[in-house]
């Protein structure tokens, strides 16, 4: 069975870093894409950043370029979203997902999605 569980939301200041985590079981880092999303109350869901093991290509949203890096964990499964210079739109809940796939390009159709974790951005 396939799951992918997020964890590493909280409460930071503007300015300030968190670091999501993604734990993937049941399928292959090196055969699948993982995709980082958020959805803000009110407002569509958004591609955030995605990444491939196999090819190690990597996508981010203009949003997000130059604060937030991905990264793969191949030997513990896991993916990372390091989050600096974090601002108080970047408030949401961020989910991680899943999709068989060797290469990323933003706009991947997921297949295994998270529960999802809480980031706040607020003074």
């Amino acid at each position: 069975q396939v799951r992918v569980v997020e964890s590493g939301g909280g409460l930071v200041q503007p300015g300030g870093s968190l670091r999501l985590s993604c734990v993937a079981s049941g399928l292959s880092l090196a055969q699948h894409v993982i995709g980082w999303f958020r959805q803000a109350p009110g407002k569509e869901r958004e591609g955030v950043s995605s990444a491939s093991s196999s090819d190690g290509s990597t996508y981010y949203a203009d949003s997000v370029k130059g604060r937030f890096t991905i990264s793969t964990d191949s030997a513990r499964n896991t993916v990372y979203l390091q989050m600096n210079s974090l601002k108080p739109e970047d408030t949401a809940v961020y989910y991680c997902a899943a999709v068989l796939a060797y290469h990323c390009s933003g706009v991947e159709d997921y297949d295994y999605w998270g529960q999802g974790t809480q980031v706040t951005v607020s003074s």
